[in-house]
């Protein structure tokens, strides 16, 4: 299969490419390499006879129609996307710009592309999404967002997501546009941009840093081996049904603060301090804006629809982390470079 896929060169998208490729598929990978990209994600693929890495913006629509006159693909898969809660609320314009209108360009050069070959029976629009866009059980019910839920997000990040998700699902339903969309749970693992609450509170801990704590730290989600992740979106490139919305969890739901106390345990073990506990670093500031309280996913229709569920169980997935980023300082570094967190960060 020829895979358009957008912002490879991020966390999730790296992830994607590089199973993608393993598993025998083409892959044109368009990033505008953005802070939170990085091509030394895909430095072990570059030369791959089956990946071509083109550096484009989303929001430039002349340069999305010559990609897809040139490479023709029968899939689009779109991770591209900025990402930051804070920065969102610090900067919403830029969100909307990528997260919105690169959205709608991607949409209207895919139905485009469409009636000029047409209508390609093969061809698909695959937008990935998050949980945010449901916004937050505000409660400690057994409840769960389920594809049906109604979306209600809280932030200015979570509403550009729900924005676009609105826009995907109506090209299908206006113009014929065969879509789908996945709405994730938070995702962690290897690659990730260390400005997320996992790989921040490792990088850190190993700098004698204070590992910061939102609130009191009982804000819960649920957290996704990326790999996994990646698995499920390749197993929905070949079986997933037009018009769709999936779920995908982890069925790990863990608050805040349990996350960097399980991370700080694991560097105990791997790197002791040399007096006391990684857990003594944690610090506790005020709560930020449009902090959600509970994120929980139904995984259901994609368990019984696909049979997809996720293998990698979590302290397995942290620990696997830890050791990551443990062992690749030299990737760390450059990127807390770029995302102007280096203070406190060893050189």
């Amino acid at each position: 299969m020829k895979i358009l896929v957008t912002g490879g060169s991020g966390f999730i998208g790296s992830t994607f490419v590089r199973l993608a490729l393993a598993r025998g598929h083409r892959i044109i990978n368009i990033d505008a390499l953005s802070h939170p990209a990085c091509l030394d994600n895909l430095a072990d693929v570059k030369s791959h006879n089956e990946y071509s890495f083109v550096h484009a913006d989303i929001r430039d629509r002349k340069i999305l129609e010559s990609i897809f006159d040139k490479y023709e693909p029968c899939y689009v898969i779109h991770f591209a996307a900025e990402t930051h809660v804070d920065e969102s609320i610090d900067e919403p314009l830029k969100f909307i710009e990528t997260n919105v209108t690169g959205t709608l360009n991607l949409l209207e050069c895919s139905r485009a592309y469409l009636n000029a070959n047409n209508n390609l029976k093969s061809f698909r629009f695959h937008h990935v999404s998050t949980d945010e866009v449901y916004g937050s059980i505000i409660d400690d019910s057994e409840e769960k967002f389920t594809e049906g839920t109604a979306y209600n997000p809280q932030n200015p990040y979570a509403a550009t997501k729900a924005s676009a998700n609105h826009l995907v699902q109506a090209w299908n339903n206006t113009y014929n546009l065969p879509t789908i969309i996945t709405n994730s749970s938070n995702n962690f693992g290897p690659y990730q941009f260390p400005e997320k609450l996992i790989p921040v509170s490792i990088l850190r801990a190993l700098a004698e840093e204070s590992i910061i704590v939102y609130g009191d730290g009982e804000n819960i989600r649920d957290w996704l081996f990326v790999e996994d992740h990646a698995e499920a979106l390749l197993l929905l490139t070949e079986t997933a049904n037009i018009g769709r919305i999936y779920n995908i969890g982890g069925n790990n739901e863990c608050t805040n603060l349990e996350i960097i106390n399980t991370v700080c345990g694991i560097l105990d073990h791997l790197k002791p301090r040399i007096t006391g506990s990684y857990a003594d670093l944690i610090t506790f500031v005020q709560d930020r804006p449009g902090h959600d309280w509970r994120y929980a996913i139904d995984t259901q229709l994609i368990r019984e629809e696909l049979s997809w569920t996720p293998k990698v169980r979590f302290r397995e997935g942290l620990e696997k982390t830890v050791k990551w980023y443990l062992n690749n300082q030299n990737w760390w570094h450059e990127a807390a470079y770029h995302a102007k967190i280096r203070k406190g960060l060893r050189k």
